[in-house]
């Protein structure tokens, strides 16, 4: 029945990050637009093409900020990740044997005494 539900989950979240990917897409090439933005921005360079690499990079952030179907696709493929690794999970527990309330562990270490 787990694996059912971790199938059903990763189904979905399978559909829904197909279905976003050109805008995670846009979004990986807004990141880098704003990242290339900054570097050249730090540089000392005249005003006007700071100015330009500013505009750059404010419009990249912009259009990042307004992409939220990358942000459903991020968390979906997040969800996969997820759904994985509770796949791949070995489900049995191990068993606790208790000593003390074992009468057979009881008699041995009895045993062992009386024979010493």
């Amino acid at each position: 029945m787990k694996k059912v539900m971790l199938f059903c989950i990763g189904g979905l979240a399978a559909i829904i990050a197909g279905a976003s990917l050109g805008p995670v897409i846009a979004l990986a090439i807004c990141a880098g637009i704003m990242y290339v933005a900054w570097m050249q921005f730090q540089k000392p360079s005249s005003k006007l093409i700071k100015g330009f690499w500013g505009l750059a990079g404010i419009t990249a952030f912009f259009v990042a900020v307004g992409n939220v179907p990358a942000l459903l696709g991020i968390g979906a493929l997040a969800v996969l990740y997820l759904v994985y690794k509770k796949w791949n999970e070995d489900g049995a527990e191990p068993v606790k044997v208790q000593e003390e309330n074992d009468p057979f562990v009881n008699f041995e270490r009895e045993w062992k005494q009386l024979t010493k």
